[in-house]
């Protein structure tokens, strides 16, 4: 390829980007439970390890570390059962507070947009005829989902099981895709991509748990009713980079209208969420796996839009330690190693238009100061 003309290189990498995009596109059912199952078995190799160590069989230890995982996904569910059914008791209580907070909102639209009750009722009947009208296909798409769910939870632990047996096979095979002198490259891939995979998992399952209690636990204090839920939702949210957390401070308001007829319960969740948030973000979680994940926002969006649009909320979520893996792959290449300095962080200092050094491939890129700001 290094004899190639340079349009002709790019244009190659271009093309195996679309056809990356294409294939997730067309087989995302396939290689979404994979991709889960892959980042999943990275983070149970450190128990499967101990468990081989004390010589435990192999089969046996795999069984072991899948059963372990399962455990802990029944005891979360469980919980987030137990709240669920916390708020369909206090069903009735829920009506009335939305009927209520409806009768403000219907009395301030009256105020300032001059539209009756009537014609408030007439608008949500049309939207509601509408909403009918489609119930069908809704439901359709929803019995599909709920069908692929089952199917990726299933294919879950058979493909984790699969993927610990045969690491030593899937190892060998990779490093005979190489060659040989480029092995000691691929080994420092491997190792690389490893720690980062459980570090970045492992943290937010810590994450998780610290966000779950240090929220609710704020929110019981205060007192704002099913604060455990509205707690689990975004700390749950949160794990999808950007969007989750704007999609769980809406899920957080609408259950604190609907549990609670004061207004003031809304900002006062919004303000600890806002604080808890903060101190994730800046204090928190950097110092867990802040230093493991070097991908900049603009990528950081971007691939978890491409994600979401590809393969749903799974998709989503792993869209970082996908782009992650991609990046160490391009650094530990010299042909694709412009690649890994796009979806990195490290802002030039300095602007390659008016300083011909910084346009150099390895160059060292240091940090901006005061001056380059100006600039």
């Amino acid at each position: 390829m290094n004899q190639l003309p340079l349009t002709v290189k790019r244009s190659i990498e271009l093309l195996g980007l679309c056809l990356i995009i294409a294939l997730f596109s067309v087989a995302n059912a396939i290689i979404m439970p994979l991709l889960m199952a892959f980042f999943i078995s990275l983070m149970l190799l450190p128990m499967f390890r101990f468990l081989r160590k004390i010589k435990i069989p192999e089969i046996i230890a795999i069984v072991l570390v899948i059963l372990a995982a399962a455990l802990i996904v029944i005891l979360i569910l469980g919980f987030l059962s137990l709240q669920i059914a916390s708020l369909v008791k206090d069903f009735p209580q829920l009506e009335k507070n939305l009927n209520q907070h409806w009768t403000t909102l219907s009395d301030w639209v009256n105020r300032n947009l001059n539209l009756s009750a009537d014609q408030q009722i007439k608008v949500l009947q049309e939207q509601g005829t509408n909403l009918l009208n489609n119930a069908g296909s809704y439901l359709s798409g929803a019995a599909l989902s709920l069908t692929g769910v089952f199917v990726f939870m299933g294919l879950l632990p058979i493909y984790i099981f699969l993927i610990l047996f045969y690491k030593n096979l899937l190892l060998r095979f990779i490093f005979l895709w190489f060659n040989r002198d480029d092995h000691p490259q691929v080994e420092s891939a491997l190792r690389e991509t490893e720690v980062m995979v459980k570090s970045y998992l492992i943290g937010l399952m810590i994450q998780v748990t610290y966000m779950t209690i240090l929220l609710g636990g704020i929110l019981m204090i205060i007192g704002i009713k099913h604060a455990m839920l509205i707690a689990i939702i975004f700390a749950v949210l949160n794990l999808i980079p950007y969007v989750g957390a704007l999609i769980g401070n809406i899920i957080g308001v609408l259950l604190t209208l609907t549990s609670s007829p004061e207004l003031w319960h809304v900002f006062a969740v919004l303000i600890v969420i806002t604080v808890v948030q903060f101190l994730d973000n800046n204090i928190l979680m950097p110092r867990i796996v802040g230093s493991k994940i070097k991908i900049n926002a603009l990528v950081s969006i971007i691939g978890v839009i491409i994600g979401g649009t590809l393969a749903g909320v799974s998709g989503m979520f792993l869209s970082l330690p996908m782009i992650a893996i991609l990046k160490i792959i391009f650094d530990h290449t010299t042909e694709f190693r412009h690649w890994g300095i796009l979806l990195g962080d490290e802002r030039p200092g300095l602007s390659p238009m008016t300083n011909p050094a910084v346009r150099l491939r390895n160059r060292h890129v240091r940090k901006p100061d005061a001056e380059d700001e100006e600039e």
